[in-house]
């Protein structure tokens, strides 16, 4: 369409998994600004304000726009066939003398919302033949998959709550008014929660009075890291009532002796909260009989995360809310339909392997190596190549500090990416890649949207300078080290016409109304089945029986980390959300700390430097520093050594730290 001087194309937004419909306005080649679209049958009009930049990240004036190669220390601009040629021949060298596993690939966020990009770089992954494969799953989202996995018998089981129909919902350290969500995109979430609580009742369990908080009908702040105790009183009870599940499950004495010391007085004791909450959250449990809960990173980068995911699955099965309307629903996908495949069932001991080499110690979860481990296994002269896909390293990974050293070290750091950062300056070889509004797409990942849907998207503008899109360029280095992993002849749109064969919808139809979506079964007969061949519901894993009789409390203030409205990950900083500490005011009272007054946190394991900003919104004891600072880096704070044993995932939350006046 055209609206005076300037045409607006309509697209949708890949910033995040909600992916919102847009209204791209543009002037010639130049991108004016992004609307919500409000004909889009999804968000319907909303937009956030990282979807609205969008023009400042097309326009930025750093952005990287020729490939680039390390010589002699200086990152120098150079063409396509310079660049890969020397890439392709230091990675031929490095395999034909210590193998494949010596090339290590990083899928960031980058790479994430990129449905080509995604899907070449497994396929490129795969050619190489290496384990080394890293990811954000292990740095805050394992217990989601692992829970599935041990308790359902496949990770596949993606459960989401039954918003439109749910009398009782339970966010536990999920703020999806800021992050929009987690495993779970959620357009316009702050319509979305004020709307439930008109109707449903809305708990939020989280140590602090977060934006989704002050939309709910309760909130309960519990000292971080505690949540598994405020499930175990709620499981305890509702197995002492007799609870009438209603499907088939396994192990139900295992669980009833795991809760059984989780009294209202203990789970008090252990969270710091009132009995009086726990008893009225309880009640409201009862009244509402089927349930759903949602959990975040607040849950997930603790170290109580599987526990505390386990005793909401315990939950939730007891109270026959699995599968069922007003509950949770599991989602089929729309490309790969889970309907029409029998799900591998996992042993009770789940599928996680030895991690690498130089953490023995560790477990490779979901055919990843835990983020954690990277320093460690460059060190080591086991990785010596990293093909880094959109993702920040030394803002996104733990322990930063050791990292920096160890990426010195590496033969080859190559990166993927669309504006300059501080690991595309210690990189080897920089390829500049296409933005989002530079290139045609699909929903990639439409198991974490709220619908069973896709949307198509058409190139909004055309790829300044010589940037290539990812799969291209990703075909390239597999063509360099002798892998026909995709033809690159062909263009975009032929390669995702390509990838969406067999869908449930032709590519066609979806790139002709621009999104389509297909009804929901629920109860959904395949979820059903599948249980049925699991011989029911694990009820009591091993695992988290052990890890919960290894969970010990702390004691002082600790590290919560949390998410920005103007921020995703390490990207976006341009934008200027400030990196402020967040503490309550009689824990900056008690270290000497004004309001807007620089302070030092300080762990075993580093320092930073920030701002405070004193809140009476957090709990005593929480200092809460947000993701993905360069200068106040929560990283620094952390541990490449305190992992998940189940998964190396990164204990981020809940760490004790110190505060000191600047």
């Amino acid at each position: 369409m055209v609206t005076g001087g300037t045409r607006v194309v309509r697209s949708f937004c890949r910033v995040c998994t909600s992916v919102c419909g847009i209204l791209v306005e543009l002037d010639g080649d130049r991108v004016v600004a992004v609307h919500g679209d409000g004909e889009h049958p999804f968000s319907g009009g909303y937009t956030c304000p990282k979807g609205r930049a969008l023009p400042q990240i097309h326009h930025h004036p750093d952005r990287l726009e020729r490939p680039m190669v390390r010589v002699d220390g200086q990152l120098t601009e150079t063409s396509w066939d310079t660049c890969l040629d020397d890439l392709g021949a230091r990675l031929r060298d490095i395999i034909a003398e210590h193998g494949p596993a010596a090339v290590a690939i990083n899928f960031g966020t980058g790479v994430g919302m990129d449905a080509l990009g995604y899907r070449t770089a497994e396929a490129l992954h795969r050619a190489i033949g290496t384990p080394a494969k890293f990811s954000p799953l292990t740095i805050d989202g394992t217990a989601k998959v692992l829970v599935a996995e041990l308790m359902g018998g496949s990770a596949g089981l993606t459960g989401r709550p039954d918003y439109a129909n749910a009398d009782l919902i339970m966010l536990v350290g999920s703020n999806p008014v800021v992050s929009h969500g987690h495993t779970v995109g959620m357009p316009n979430p702050r319509g979305m929660f004020r709307d439930i609580a008109k109707r449903a009742q809305l708990w939020v369990v989280d140590p602090r009075r977060t934006e989704t908080a002050r939309l709910a009908t309760r909130h309960l702040a519990p000292r971080p890291g505690t949540d598994y105790a405020v499930f175990g009183f709620l499981v305890r009870e509702i197995l002492r009532d007799g609870a009438d599940v209603g499907v088939a499950v396994q192990d139900l004495d295992r669980l009833t002796a795991a809760v059984e010391p989780f009294t209202a007085e203990h789970a008090a004791a252990i969270a710091d909260v009132e009995q009086a909450d726990l008893h009225e959250l309880l009640a409201a449990v009862r009244q509402a009989g089927r349930i759903a809960i949602d959990t975040g990173t607040g849950v997930t980068m603790s170290a109580s995360a599987n526990v505390t995911q386990w005793f909401t699955w315990a939950l939730l099965i007891l109270t026959g809310s699995m599968n069922t309307p007003g509950g949770m629903w599991f989602h089929p996908g729309f490309g790969y339909q889970l309907e029409m495949f029998e799900l591998p069932i996992a042993p009770p001991e789940g599928k996680s392997r030895p991690g690498p080499r130089s953490r023995p110690e560790t477990r490779a979860f979901m055919r990843e190596w835990p983020c954690a481990t990277l320093p460690d296994e460059i060190e080591a002269g086991n990785i010596r190549a990293l093909i880094n896909l959109g993702g920040n390293l030394l803002t996104g990974f733990p322990a930063t500090d050791t990292l920096r050293q160890a990426l010195g070290k590496l033969e080859v750091l190559a990166t993927a990416e669309i504006l300059p950062n501080e690991t595309t300056a210690a990189s080897t070889h920089v390829l500049p890649t296409t933005g989002q509004l530079e290139r045609p797409d699909v929903t990639l990942w439409d198991f974490m949207s709220t619908r069973i849907s896709s949307q198509h998207t058409p190139a909004i503008t055309s790829p300044v300078g010589l940037r290539r899109s990812m799969w291209w360029v990703l075909a390239e280095i597999g063509n360099q080290l002798g892998h026909d992993i995709a033809d690159t002849t062909m263009t975009d749109e032929q390669m995702l016409e390509k990838l969406n064969a067999g869908g449930r919808t032709s590519y066609d139809e979806v790139v002709a109304a621009g999104w389509t979506e297909a009804e929901r079964e629920l109860p959904a007969p395949w979820v059903q089945r599948h249980v049925e061949r699991l011989g029911g519901w694990r009820l009591a894993p091993q695992v988290l029986i052990d890890q919960l009789d290894g969970l010990h409390q702390t004691t002082g203030p600790v590290l919560v980390p949390r998410r920005q409205l103007r921020r995703l990950n390490t990207q976006l900083e341009f934008l200027g959300e400030p990196a402020e500490i967040l503490l309550h005011p009689e824990d900056a009272a008690a270290a000497g700390i004004a309001d807007n007054q620089s302070l030092v946190v300080r762990t075993e394991y580093g320092e930073v430097t920030g701002v405070a900003k004193l809140d009476p919104s957090v709990r005593s004891g929480v200092v809460s520093v947000p993701h993905g600072h360069t200068g106040t880096n929560v990283n620094v704070l952390t541990s490449k050594d305190d992992l998940d044993p189940a998964t190396g995932m990164t204990r981020y939350s809940g760490v004790p730290v110190s505060l000191h006046p600047a």
